[in-house]
């Protein structure tokens, strides 16, 4: 819902959350495969799962990046008011 306080230019930032899940996979691969030959298998599901989070998160963010822009009404479009969800 707009309120009309929105940023004009708002962007949203899925590069650099591309770039963190990057790096965030990066890390949960390498402490899996650490923590597994170290013979630490409760660290290792631990990394596995938190290595699965970040790439079901990374393939959102890639999604999401191929989508493309979406509409966003102009500052010609007036804005929506407020529910007045104020119980009597």
């Amino acid at each position: 819902m707009r309120t009309g306080s929105e940023p004009v230019t708002a962007r949203s930032a899925l590069r650099m959350r591309f770039w963190l899940s990057v790096w965030g996979l990066l890390w949960t691969t390498f402490g899996t495969v650490a923590f597994a030959l170290a013979g630490r298998p409760g660290w290792a599901i631990t990394c596995g799962v938190l290595w699965l989070v970040v790439t079901i998160d990374l393939a959102v963010v890639l999604r999401h990046i191929r989508q493309g822009p979406h509409y966003q009404p102009g500052p010609d479009v007036p804005p929506y008011q407020p529910p007045d969800d104020r119980a009597p």
